[in-house]
């Protein structure tokens, strides 16, 4: 999983698009790294080693996360009661779905468009959407912008850092820091919902 650049070595632009897509649309598959898969291709596209250009991975990448939310909001639009009904599982907490209600609820429709950047919020943000029935039109507009903003960033960051051949050699300890960055808010969320529930 730390070993980012042999994913995608392995699995190409496909991995990373269905990594986009799984973490924005399938509750059980927010754990994915597309944000530090993404940020090396941008540094694989910076260094001549990837096949694929900057635009067409970000613009497919745009389109990836676009059809995840909607996957996402479709789910919770169809199946909303019945998450909140269903046990707690080993890929599936209530309270991943209660966080992401509480921070749509807290920021409005710019959530949307912010919580692509914040780990669980990516994933639960677009299901919390759908059980509140958001409006359609409404809700694509604000996922688009996040979406252009969220593979934009990452992917440049990406291609900006692997445009200094002083990082090479520190390339995989970068990776890795973003990928503990990302996931340690989560792990602090499940240990505290743990506490709280003992």
């Amino acid at each position: 999983m730390f070993d980012v650049e042999a994913l995608i070595q392995f699995g190409g632009l496909l991995l990373i698009l269905l990594a986009i897509y799984a973490q924005t649309g399938l509750f059980f598959c927010f754990f994915l790294p597309s944000g530090s898969l993404l940020f090396m291709a941008g540094v694989l596209i910076a260094n001549g080693l990837f096949a694929h250009s900057f635009f067409s991975v970000c613009g497919l990448g745009i389109i990836a996360s676009l059809l995840g939310n909607i996957s996402g909001y479709v789910i919770g639009y169809k199946t909303g009661p019945f998450l909140y009904r269903r046990a707690d599982s080993r890929f599936f907490k209530r309270q991943y779905l209660t966080d992401g209600t509480h921070f749509y609820n807290k920021y409005g429709a710019l959530a949307l468009s912010i919580g692509v950047f914040f780990p669980l919020i990516r994933t639960f943000g677009p299901i919390a959407a759908g059980i509140i029935k958001l409006r359609f039109s409404r809700f694509l507009l604000f996922v688009f912008i996040g979406s252009v903003g969220w593979i934009l960033s990452i992917a440049t960051a990406g291609y900006l850092i692997g445009s200094m051949p002083f990082l090479r050699p520190y390339l995989r300890y970068v990776v890795v820091v973003i990928i503990v960055l990302v996931t340690v808010p989560v792990a602090i969320k499940i240990v505290r919902g743990l506490k709280r529930k003992k």
